[in-house]
């Protein structure tokens, strides 16, 4: 496994910890990234973590999207081979058979939003900002984000959010039920320890069970929703929007949409 690109450990109560170490580039994510991460799982699954963590190295972001520079140039195959690949880490963590908890802590935009929907709780330190903001890139949620969003926040808060690209506050996450809480920022990290200490200390077995029984819950419609949303994200490649939307990030810009 790669260990450029995120941090992995275990500790002595059984709980994993996958840290997105990339904050100078507030741990975008790339093709590498992701599949460090999802080796990361599998050890942590081998290892019988008994909970797990996502986080972000540093202090400005949890995982601010999909590196944009990476994807401003590619083709619709390209997109849907990388759509697929963040569809497979999302669904890692959704799987994962102990509890995944995200610590949002800074910013989480994008495949961040979208990496912390699969988790199965989401607490967000209170200086965070969420959003999934791809609208201004000319394309559209590529990792889960448009089906995970409304059976969390429901359907008229997450077309604001998807159509609209809004960023919240972690208050306004909390409220519209985006993450389950709130932690001061200087207690951030010691809320995290406490709060993987007493997951890891329940019934592992029966945890699992519990978290397979709420992973039913509409499975077959969810299956066909992610795979229409990866086609529709891979086919937004090339067009004028999405070349226009990109470019304008990277270029710090207004875009010039069609």
């Amino acid at each position: 496994m790669s260990r450029d690109t995120i941090s992995f450990d275990v500790d002595d109560r059984g709980v994993a910890t996958v840290t997105v170490d990339r904050p100078e580039q507030l741990n975008a994510l790339t093709v590498e990234t992701l599949e460090a991460i999802e080796d990361a799982l599998d050890e942590a699954a081998d290892r019988d973590a008994r909970a797990l963590v996502i986080a972000g190295a540093g202090d400005e972001a949890f995982v601010a999207g999909a590196d944009i520079s990476y994807m401003v140039e590619m083709s619709t195959p390209e997109a849907q081979a990388y759509a697929e690949l963040g569809h497979r880490v999302a669904d890692a963590i959704e799987s994962f058979p102990a509890p995944t908890v995200a610590a949002v802590d800074g910013y989480a935009f994008g495949g961040g939003c979208e990496l912390a929907l699969a988790c199965d709780l989401r607490v967000a330190a209170e200086s965070a900002v969420l959003g999934q903001t791809e609208i201004d890139l000319g394309i559209i949620p590529g990792w889960g984000g448009t089906q995970r969003l409304p059976a969390l926040v429901g359907d008229e808060v997450a077309r604001r959010l998807i159509f609209l690209g809004e960023r919240i506050d972690a208050a306004e996450a909390a409220e519209v039920g985006f993450v389950g809480e709130v932690v001061a920022d200087e207690d951030f990290d010691d809320r995290i320890d406490e709060l993987t200490g007493e997951l890891a200390a329940k019934p592992a077995t029966a945890l699992r069970a519990a978290k397979e029984a709420l992973n039913a819950a509409g499975d077959g419609a969810a299956a066909t929703g992610h795979a229409l949303e990866r086609r529709a994200w891979a086919g937004l490649f090339g067009t004028h929007d999405q070349r226009e939307g990109m470019r304008a990030f990277l270029e710090k810009r207004e875009p010039e949409f069609e």
